[in-house]
């Protein structure tokens, strides 16, 4: 950490190590937002796709004979197979089941359901038998045939909302580039600063005509600030749980901070979460090798602020 005369100003501190002790007790416990949960719209844009196909299936529901039915229903409305896969929570259309693991001899059967319609094409009968094993040996007529479903676009949306949630992690990692984006967003808007989010090498230098070299592992920042001629790199991430994974996070920080400073350009590291209260040593060789390293608290402060400002 490279201290100067803002840490006591900003943030009632007198040397490195107070700083260090700052930014432990303020990291921030959670940073979820509303849309963390379900990505309403991609998943009604997936459900409106098939729609038509699943209240066409809903002929199946309590019908006696189900086997016979579905045949008739296929040989009637083959465009239905396209939904059968996400009727048990898959996005695959291609499945290589095994059928026989007996006597030391395996055996598989595969069901594609992936470009077997095309402009209406009629099903022959052997392909109907296929779909109709497919559905009996996955329980899905099964759960038709005794209503245990009342309604299979209900059944199915709920599938939709339950896949999404595989969503969260990638949403997470994302939300502390947006609040960070926002944050700069109105710094570089006060100050007369500019800024390129997702900033790679590339765009850099259309835009600036500044070289930056990169490593493979880090092919972009997250922010790149202009003010004059100072460069300022930023990364951001947030970790809510702890793991082995932050001792390599924060040794990576150390290569990166070295290589981006050899070339005469500034780099920031915003980080946050509780997750780095379980892995304080390797953080704080960071913390005190490279020139910053802020957390949101910090940046809140006017702190991130001021060191750009300050050309520090």
């Amino acid at each position: 950490m490279k201290f100067n005369y803002l840490f006591q100003r900003y943030l009632n501190c007198s040397d490195e190590s107070e700083v260090f002790q700052y930014f432990q007790d303020t990291l921030t416990n959670s940073i979820t937002l509303w849309n963390y949960f379900v990505n309403w719209q991609k998943v009604l844009e997936k459900f409106r796709a098939i729609e038509i196909h699943l209240n066409t299936l809903n002929y199946l529901i309590g019908k006696e004979d189900i086997e016979n039915e579905f045949r008739l229903l296929l040989q009637q409305s083959p465009q239905i197979i396209k939904v059968i896969p996400i009727l048990i929570a898959c996005r695959t259309t291609n499945f290589q089941i095994l059928t026989d693991y007996n006597n030391n001899n395996f055996q598989y059967k595969t069901f594609n359901f992936k470009n077997k319609i095309n402009n209406n094409k009629i099903l022959s009968s052997t392909e109907i038998d296929d779909i109709v094993e497919f559905t009996r040996n996955t329980g899905i007529l099964e759960l038709f045939k005794n209503k245990t479903l009342k309604s299979i676009p209900d059944y199915v949306l709920g599938i939709e909302v339950g896949l999404d949630t595989n969503g969260r992690k990638n949403r997470g990692g994302t939300t502390m580039e947006t609040i960070v984006e926002s944050l700069i967003t109105r710094l570089c808007q006060e100050n007369n600063f500019v800024f390129i989010a997702q900033a790679t090498s590339e765009k850099i230098k259309k835009q600036w005509k500044i070289d930056v070299k990169v490593e493979k592992s880090s092919p972009r920042f997250d922010f790149a600030v202009k003010k004059n001629n100072n460069l300022y790199l930023i990364k951001a991430n947030f970790y809510g749980g702890g793991g082995s994974k932050l001792n390599a996070t924060a040794r990576e920080y150390k290569t990166l901070f070295d290589f981006i400073s050899s070339q005469g350009h500034k780099f920031i590291w915003v980080t946050d979460g509780l997750g780095w209260k379980r892995t304080l040593r390797p953080l704080e060789e960071t913390f005190r090798h490279i020139d910053y390293t802020l957390n949101l608290n910090m940046i809140v402060s006017g702190l991130l602020e001021e060191l750009i400002t300050q050309n520090l």
